[in-house]
């Protein structure tokens, strides 16, 4: 398979299948809209959710796991979620095959294992879990109850595409309970700023944070927060949601405490997740046309050292070299390849880390020996330089900080030029199709109208975002009174 990609500014959607693909990520599956993910993608996923997983466990939470399968009832106790996702739910109704005798070697569903009630494959797990809850919560002591499960969820969605909409998907969904209201909003709003701070700080993508339009909310909650990032083709992508559900689910399966006071109460709820999709941000934040570009602190393999010899004799020289190179590195937790094969010449391994987002390539040959000097090439920029042996330990260890820095700094960079904040529809009409990005512009806050530029742009509402300052205007589609920007864009 040729390594070459198509050029972003060509076909940003082929750029991307194909980067997914030739850089080892995942590839698509037997089973129609659902993914496999390789080695490569996986070790990133896992430490997104090494990161993630400490910082829920220093918010206090800790991690359950629960049924993938809802029986139909108890999906339906909370109407507006079952709603919500009834067009995407996969059901399963018999629990049996048996061999088919009209054709031999097959088999078909047994219809005598018909299940007495049909039991729903979890989209998300809020009916099963505040089911759950029920037996868990008597008192105000049990409060509150700061629950997490890393899992897998399904979706039958009818377009998909690898990482950021797949049949199925893992994620990590946290489920809380509270004794107020006040509470249940502070843990919702705290969510929000963990998934923000893991955005900005572990991936290198700028989010805006705010909240959902009414249209734009979880089925069933009062109010969702969000996480918002711009990717490179112009499109927003949301990368996390922190939910708050009020009472509706702890009425619908009658999950009450007793106060202080002894009085018999609801409890306040909320939802959280973050899902495979972050990965498929990582990937549109940063990369180019040569591959990957990955951040540092997500790097399954943040140093690659490649050999450049002749001969038996040159590597066993440059391999004792190396090794007390990894040893230092390894020593200040950066993690390194020595790649010694020798099925594949020099150029072609440079391109391999080139293409999988190798954030630093160290090279070393038969007379940086003689030097006392290794080349060190940064992929978010291409550029190399000449480093001295003694020095390099903490030339790297400074250089991935810097990458990192620099990663952020160049998407911020981004998102600041495509922000355009407009007056008039037909400059948000110009901005939304001609430069894409974010389009700041007044609302009248109406579902009505939001629905009518959707219908005119494909431009939906992000976000109302936290930091909006009042600001008198008029909507940018009717014309009736605003006091707030909000952020527009189409999105993934």
């Amino acid at each position: 398979m040729s390594k070459k990609l198509t050029k972003r500014a060509d076909d940003y959607s082929k750029w991307y299948n194909e980067l997914v693909v030739k850089a080892d990520l995942a590839e698509n599956s037997a089973v129609r809209g659902c993914m496999v993910i390789k080695p490569y993608g996986y070790a990133i996923w896992e430490k997104m959710q090494a990161e993630l997983d400490r910082m829920f466990k220093e918010t206090g939470h800790e991690n359950a796991y629960f049924p993938l399968f809802v029986p139909k009832s108890l999906f339906e106790a909370e109407e507006k979620n079952a709603e919500g996702f009834a067009k995407e739910c996969a059901v399963v109704t018999h629990y049996r095959l048996q061999n088919d005798p009209d054709r031999p070697g097959k088999l078909r569903v047994d219809p005598d294992a018909k299940l007495e009630e049909e039991l729903v494959v979890r989209p998300t797990s809020e009916a099963i879990i505040w089911n759950t809850f029920k037996g868990w919560i008597q008192s105000y002591r049990n409060l509150p109850l700061l629950i997490n499960q890393w899992a897998n969820v399904v979706r039958w969605e009818m377009r998909t595409r690898l990482f950021l909409r797949t049949a199925e998907f893992l994620w990590q969904e946290g489920h809380t309970a509270h004794a107020t209201e006040t509470e249940a909003i502070t843990e919702a709003k705290q969510m929000q700023e963990v998934y923000a701070t893991f955005a900005e700080n572990f991936m290198a993508m700028p989010v805006v944070k705010g909240a959902k339009s009414e249209s734009e909310r979880f089925a069933g909650a009062i109010e969702t927060y969000t996480i918002e990032a711009l990717m490179q083709d112009g499109k927003a992508l949301q990368a996390g949601t922190s939910h708050f559900l009020g009472q509706n689910f702890a009425k619908a399966f009658d999950v009450k405490f007793t106060s202080k006071e002894g009085k018999q109460e609801y409890v306040w709820a909320t939802s959280w997740g973050v899902s495979t999709r972050l990965i498929g941000g990582l990937i549109m934040t940063h990369s180019d046309d040569f591959g990957l570009v990955l951040p540092p602190k997500l790097a399954p393999i943040q140093v690659a050292i490649v050999p450049i010899y002749k001969n038996d004799e040159q590597l066993a020289a440059i391999s004792e070299k190396v090794a007390v190179l990894v040893k230092g590195l390894r020593e200040n937790g950066i993690s390194v390849k020595f790649d010694n094969r020798d099925t594949y010449r020099p150029g072609a391994k440079f391109a391999e880390y080139e293409l999988k987002g190798v954030p630093v390539r160290i090279a070393i040959g038969n007379r940086d020996l003689e030097n006392n000097t290794v080349e060190v090439a940064r992929r978010d920029t291409l550029t190399k330089e000449t480093i001295s042996q003694d020095e390099v330990v903490a030339f790297v260890q400074n250089l991935l900080e810097e990458i990192q820095e620099h990663l952020f700094t160049k998407a911020i960079d981004f998102r600041t030029a495509h922000t355009t904040h407009v007056s008039t529809f037909e400059e948000f009409k110009e901005a939304i199709e001609n430069k894409g990005g974010f389009v700041s512009a007044h609302w009248d806050g109406t579902v009505e109208t939001e629905d009518q530029i959707k219908e005119l742009t494909k431009a939906t509402i992000r976000c109302i975002p936290n930091d909006a300052k009042k600001e008198v205007g008029t909507c940018v589609f009717t014309g009736k009174p605003s006091l707030k920007r909000v952020l527009f864009a189409k999105a993934y």
